[in-house]
């Protein structure tokens, strides 16, 4: 069958290595969940059954679940990437998949674009946007290596540009470099702008930005919109480039000047986010190509606020942070200019890590000559370190500090240990908060969904999770399990849901392996079986075990609720609670 050739031809570790540092742990793999940010591996890869579950979220399935996830596709897309990894063909009944046709569309209709941008940008009418790129310094090589374009000061130009080349209105507008008018005509979103393409890890035009010539409205820097092959918050700009960087750290900048003008500068390894503040998905794509980042964002107010948030964002996704800190310039482009690459080179050299970084800032506010200015300082230097987990690194900077202001060690660690008993309260008080409003929002810590019903019928569900997993490796139990006990009298709408594919297909003697339910279960669900497989790795059950499970979850259909009990009759009570006596001994 294809689909377990496909899966015999991607092995699951050697995908998942692809995307996440991985560690063999006797007969498994683990590493950091590249769906969530963590500190501790709880992420985990069975190749014995070719699996992957995190015991931090919940995530978990096959190996096309995974494709799924990490490079956000539908199934069949996910199917056809790995399909295509393996040299395999796809077969001829794989379906017509609407959304996957659209974002062919979508990705052939930006390759045509950022094609017709960069020709733009030769042409007469271009001629303010190269100018433009000139004046900012950007060589002619650097400009066709990054693809930039001139969008034409026109109301339509690019639109009916694309029309000529086969591309619909409904494309244009799905793929948001359109917008519609009330007369059913649309216009073009970038106008009179020079043209950054966005391209993906697999070297697909996903996007595009836009900065502004001369004093039209809007805004300077216009971003793509969100749509079905791009999406902002999880992307990076010219990580194209950078995963193939010979440099172990990244270099964060802030905007698509930085990054070009640091590439051109031979710092191959810079990236940027995409008009968004940095997001906890893109802290997670860099763990999966570094374990350190340099933050070179401008030395304003706002990059300084930016920095810090950034700070929280990468250490949360287990990577080192190391920050630029710039005199005489801005951001890297102005420095560069001002100062050259060497030197450049050489302040990433000597970036200092986060705390220190930090340190200095509020050196900076303070004068350490007076006494106000020192304790003004270490009040702050000690919020500061009440807020570093490891208690050698606090000691290190105390120790440090405190010589260098000529201040009694243990008068600043008694400082420290009634400031971290504030914050460890503060923090407690958060966390209930918190709670509370997961558990009103039926949300758990790391976004997955709680399950109320489950909460309130553990015990029945516990037999379902049993009975679905002991169906699962047992498939040959299924006649005598359905002889006994129908979908429907699954207590829990999760696990009826799951018991009702199972049921079909073992009913039509189809396999449950896993590869073969991805197509069946959405990745919930599949995080779901492959936990409950997981549970009862290397445990046996017998046909009785089964029968024992399917009387738990009956029982429920014996239960009585309060106002039942309430308006029985008094014989009706004496055998209800007669009955449940029985059944106890």
């Amino acid at each position: 069958m294809f689909l377990q050739e496909l899966k015999s031809y991607n092995d699951i570790e050697q995908v998942v290595s692809s995307y996440v540092h991985l560690r063999k742990r006797g007969r498994v793999s683990t590493g950091l969940c590249p769906f969530h940010s963590e500190k501790t591996p709880s992420f985990t890869v069975y190749p014995e059954n070719q699996s992957f579950f995190c015991f931090g979220c919940g995530a978990g399935g096959d190996v096309i679940t995974f494709i799924r996830r990490i490079e956000n596709l539908e199934y069949v897309e996910a199917v056809k990437f790995l399909a295509q990894r393996a040299g395999m063909s796809m077969p001829e009944d794989a379906g017509d998949d609407r959304a996957a046709y659209l974002k062919t569309r979508i990705l052939e209709l930006n390759r045509t674009l950022a094609r017709y941008y960069h020709e733009c940008l030769k042409q007469p009418e271009g001629r303010v946007g190269l100018a433009y790129l000139h004046q900012r310094g950007l060589t002619n090589r650097t400009i066709v290596r990054f693809g930039l374009g001139f969008a034409p000061n026109s109301w339509d130009q690019t639109s009916k540009y694309l029309y000529s080349q086969g591309f619909s209105r409904e494309e244009l507008l799905a793929a948001a470099v359109a917008r519609p008018r009330n007369n059913g005509e649309c216009y073009d979103q970038f106008r009179n702008r020079v043209m950054f393409p966005i391209i993906d890890l697999r070297g697909g035009v996903i996007g595009f930005g836009g900065r502004v010539m001369g004093a039209e409205k809007g805004p300077k820097y216009l971003n793509s919109a969100d749509t079905p092959v791009f999406k902002k918050s999880r992307n990076l700009f010219a990580l194209n480039f950078a995963k193939a960087s010979k440099q172990r750290e990244l270099l964060l900048c802030e905007g698509y000047m930085d990054v070009i003008s640091v590439h051109q500068a031979g710092f191959d390894n810079g990236v940027a986010t995409l008009g968004t503040a940095l997001t906890s998905e893109q802290a997670r794509l860099m763990a999966q190509y570094t374990d350190t980042v340099v933050l070179s964002y401008d030395s304003d107010e706002a990059g300084q606020t930016a920095t810090k948030r950034a700070v929280g964002l990468l250490s949360e996704a287990g990577i080192k942070v190391r920050v630029l800190s710039m005199t005489g310039a801005k951001d890297p482009d102005e420095y560069i200019k001002n100062f050259g690459a060497e030197r450049f080179g050489l302040l990433i050299q000597g970036a200092s890590n986060a705390t220190e970084f930090e340190i200095m800032k509020l050196k900076r506010q303070y004068d350490l000559d007076t006494p106000d200015g020192k304790v003004g300082f270490l009040k702050a230097f000690v919020e500061l370190m009440a807020g570093i987990q490891n208690p050698v690194e606090r000691d290190v900077y105390v120790a440090k500090v405190s010589g260098e202001l000529e201040v009694d060690k243990k008068a600043v660690l008694t400082q420290l240990e009634f400031q971290m008993k504030k914050v460890a309260r503060r923090q407690k008080n958060a966390r209930r908060s918190e709670d509370l409003k997961l558990y009103s929002e039926s949300k758990g810590p790391n976004g997955q969904t709680v399950d109320i019903q489950r909460a309130r019928n553990i015990k029945y569900a516990l037999a379902e999770d049993k009975l679905l997993a002991i169906l699962m490796k047992n498939p040959d139990y299924y006649e005598g399990i359905a002889e006994k006990i129908k979908v429907e009298q699954f207590v829990t709408d999760r696990n009826r849901a799951i018991a009702q594919v199972l049921f079909d297909r073992l009913s039509n003697g189809q396999s449950v392996d896993l590869t073969l339910l991805s197509s069946k279960l959405d990745m919930e669900q599949m995080g779901v079986v492959t936990q409950l497989l997981t549970s009862v790795s290397g445990m046996t059950f017998s046909r009785e075990d089964a029968d024992a499970y399917i009387e738990t979850i009956l029982s429920k259909q014996n239960e009585k609720s309060q106002d039942e009990v309430a308006s029985m009759s008094e014989d009706d009570l004496k055998a209800y609670i007669a009955s449940l006596a029985s059944k106890k001994k």
